[in-house]
């Protein structure tokens, strides 16, 4: 039987507040982590995603106390990221309550610490973050793909999408794969807060690319969004923050929309 597909709400949190903005910018606030994340687990969220999205940027180590007191309220699987630059980060941050590690900026610019982090933790334990976005700019040796918009590649942004780094998403997947990543959490940051739905062509190309879970994000405005994910975009989870925060759209009924669509979700 085919492994149920998950939902996971996430918690972009800024000092300690939740927030969100649109295509990385303009973040405005969202609520307190702790209690979202409660009512998130009540409600039926298969897991939690959690990441400090100004600590590389700021080049601070997460907030540790923040990560606790969420953890506290949950009973979901937990993953948190934001700032893990070492072994050291990762396993303050797992004692902390998490029980999975995000890492992007930090495996970008070292790539061998997947590997490190997934010898000494377990590859459960490493879900390798992508920030991608598309450039339409052919240049050789990029792996391009055709879309309605034209024929782009994808690229991966660091530091909270503010630095491009000229390398190519699908490529980077490939690698994170090879070293040992978990599972992989793929953001458009094209799609992000645009509740546009998320860009299907990119993770559809990352899900035939990789034998490991893959997470949609960025995009999510409405439950359709979710099911076109599933279906066109063959993710194993999909992530969405503003249709959850706001409560257009309870856990529960994109849930029920999935079921009478034939997805397997766990009610």
């Amino acid at each position: 039987m085919a492994l149920s597909k998950r939902i996971i709400p996430c918690l972009d949190v800024d000092h300690g507040r939740v927030v969100k903005g649109v295509k990385f910018k303009n973040l405005r606030d969202s609520g307190d982590p702790a209690e979202l994340g409660k009512r998130y687990s009540d409600s039926g969220a298969d897991e939690l995603v959690f990441l400090d999205v100004t600590a590389s940027p700021e080049k601070r180590k997460i907030l540790k106390k923040v990560v606790r007191k969420v953890a506290e309220t949950l009973t979901i699987p937990f993953t948190v990221g934001g700032g893990i630059r070492n072994l050291e980060d990762a396993r303050e941050i797992l004692c902390n309550g998490a029980d999975k590690v995000s890492v992007n900026t930090a495996v970008v610019l070292k790539p061998r610490l997947v590997k490190e982090l997934s010898s000494v933790f377990g590859s459960q334990c490493v879900v390798v973050a992508i920030d991608a976005k598309r450039n339409y700019e052919i240049f050789e040796g990029k792996r391009t793909i055709e879309t309605r918009e034209g024929r782009c590649w994808f690229e991966v942004y660091i530091y909270g999408g503010r630095k491009p780094t000229g390398i190519d998403a699908l490529q980077w997947a490939e690698e994170a794969y090879r070293l040992g990543a978990g599972e992989l959490l793929v953001t458009s940051m094209d799609r992000d807060g645009t509740k546009l739905g998320y860009d299907l062509e990119l993770t559809r190309a990352v899900s035939e690319l990789v034998d490991i879970p893959v997470i949609a994000s960025g995009g999510a405005g409405e439950p359709k969004h979710l099911y076109e994910a599933f279906t066109i975009g063959k993710a194993d989870a999909a992530l969405a923050a503003s249709i959850f925060h706001y409560n257009q759209f309870p856990i529960p009924a994109v849930k029920k929309y999935l079921k009478e669509r034939g997805v397997n979700v766990r009610i």
